[in-house]
C-alpha cells in the first residue's frame, strides 16, 4: 500500500453540500441508478466518494469513485483506472471503518 493512511485523510462535504445524500449517476448500459453518499474524503493523493445503491441491503459493496472538479467547477465522479490508486483507496477506506483488531 501506498502512504496512505487513516491518520492523514480529511472528511469532506462538497458532493454532499452539491447534490445532498442521494446522487443519481448513469451506467456503462445508459440507465440511471440512485446511489447514497455513504462518506467522501481528501487524502494526498486526491478526493473521494463511498456511495451504495440506494436500494441495497447496508452489507452490499460499495462503489469507490473519485471526485473531481468539472470546468464549470462543479464535482463530478468519476471511475479510478489506476488499479494501484483503487486498491490503495478501498484499502484505507476499510482501515477507517472497519474495527481495529489486534
Amino acid at each position: 500500500m501506498s502512504d496512505l493512511s487513516a491518520s492523514n485523510v480529511k472528511l469532506s462535504s462538497k458532493l454532499l453540500e452539491a447534490y445532498g445524500v442521494l446522487i443519481e449517476l448513469t451506467d456503462e448500459s445508459g440507465e440511471n441508478v440512485v446511489y447514497r453518499l455513504i462518506s467522501e474524503f481528501e487524502t494526498e493523493s486526491g478526493a473521494y466518494a463511498v456511495l451504495q445503491k440506494d436500494t441495497a441491503l447496508p452489507d452490499t459493496e460499495v462503489e469507490i469513485l473519485k471526485i473531481v472538479d468539472s470546468a464549470d467547477g462543479h464535482p463530478e465522479l468519476i471511475t479510478i483506472d489506476d488499479d494501484d490508486e483503487w486498491e490503495d483507496v478501498a484499502e484505507l477506506y476499510d482501515e477507517l471503518t472497519l474495527p481495529f483488531e489486534d
